[in-house]
């Protein structure tokens, strides 16, 4: 095998001895230059490339906003700028979603709302979001990140509602292109985590419907058809993570309010069925959270499945440090499977 720094040698003392035969020293060194600042070039644009590659696939996904101009409810009509830091949104000027769709040969007719934590006071849309999105990709499955209002937003009038009705508008639009994505209407679900999970959960427990506005999509249901519940904010009372508990409700919230959103106390025959995983050692979400939820839905007749995992603490994601804990996509694609919801008509 031939030594590519002896042939970058050999070449380069062949320029040298070539140019010292017609010029001085001086061309040699300066040949040498110009082409040690070509590569440089080279290498600067190939670099940049990469990062334009990187950065426009980032964003290839379809961008739908749920709500006509001016027809956004509860809302005071500011024009807010969009806020982020380190992928993290901490205001949203425009509710929408991202569109992650299937190819057509793996489109198994399913698809999912995700709600991305952050404590209902910041969305961490790529790791809990996009990254979800393309492992449900994976299944057959369209997903859908949902970016929606936080309840801090000076625009809001109800601050507890702002997420909800973004959630349900967003149900709503997924469902009103049905046709055109080639999605089974009564095969759409709702996924979360943490403070995401909570809001899945609300969907999957209260049907009242807040995105009325008067227009054509008003007519489709807000109700979920399953949920994907991982390490969830479910309580708002004795088991609650004060930080979302407060970032939703305000610090001195009523205690029927905090009943209302202790979505355990809402369950119903209605609730639609529920895939719960939550670690031992979560500290942050205690594990009551889903234990209490699981329990509920029994007593009301509802499927679920729950797995209480070891370790974990409230940092489960697709790939984990515990081998064990890894096993929970495994259970939730062969779940999602047996309830009927993967597979193709």
């Amino acid at each position: 095998m031939k030594n590519p720094i002896s042939e970058v040698t050999a070449v380069t003392s062949s320029a040298i001895a070539s140019c010292l035969k017609v010029k001085p020293l001086s061309c040699a060194i300066n040949s040498i230059v110009r082409k040690r600042v070509n590569l440089l070039r080279i290498i600067l644009v190939v670099s940049l490339l990469l990062s334009l590659s990187l950065f426009f696939t980032a964003r290839a996904q379809e961008f739908i906003p749920l709500w006509p101009t001016g027809k956004m409810p509860n809302s005071k009509g500011l024009l807010l700028e969009h806020k982020e830091e380190r992928q993290r949104i901490t205001q949203v000027n425009t509710p929408g979603i991202y569109a992650f769709l299937t190819s057509n040969e793996d489109n198994r007719g399913s698809a999912v709302l995700i709600c991305p934590p952050g404590g209902y006071q910041k969305l961490t849309y790529n790791l809990a979001g996009f990254q979800w999105a393309k492992w449900f990709n994976t299944m057959g499955v369209n997903a859908f990140v949902l970016i929606h209002r936080l309840p801090n937003s000076p625009d809001l009038i109800e601050r507890e509602k702002g997420p909800v009705q973004d959630a349900q508008r967003a149900l709503k639009i997924i469902r009103s292109r049905a046709t055109v994505w080639n999605i089974d209407t009564s095969k759409v679900g709702i996924v979360g985590a943490s403070a995401g999970g909570h809001l899945a959960s609300t969907l999957g427990t209260h049907f009242e419907d807040f995105s009325l506005i008067g227009d054509s999509i008003d007519s489709f249901s807000v109700r979920p058809d399953f949920m994907v519940l991982i390490s969830a904010v479910i309580n708002m009372g004795d088991y609650a993570h004060k930080g979302s508990a407060q970032a939703l409700l305000g610090a001195d919230a009523p205690r029927e309010k905090l009943d209302y959103y202790s979505n355990e106390k809402q369950v119903t025959k209605q609730t639609p069925p529920a895939f719960l995983v939550h670690a031992r050692d979560d500290n942050t979400v205690p594990v009551q959270n889903s234990i209490q939820f699981y329990n509920a839905m029994m007593d009301k007749g509802v499927d679920g499945s729950l797995h209480i995992f070891p370790y974990g603490r409230h940092s489960i994601s697709l790939r984990n440090e515990s081998g064990m804990l890894n096993l929970w996509t495994a259970l939730c694609e062969n779940w999602l499977n047996e309830m009927g919801f993967l597979k193709k008509k």
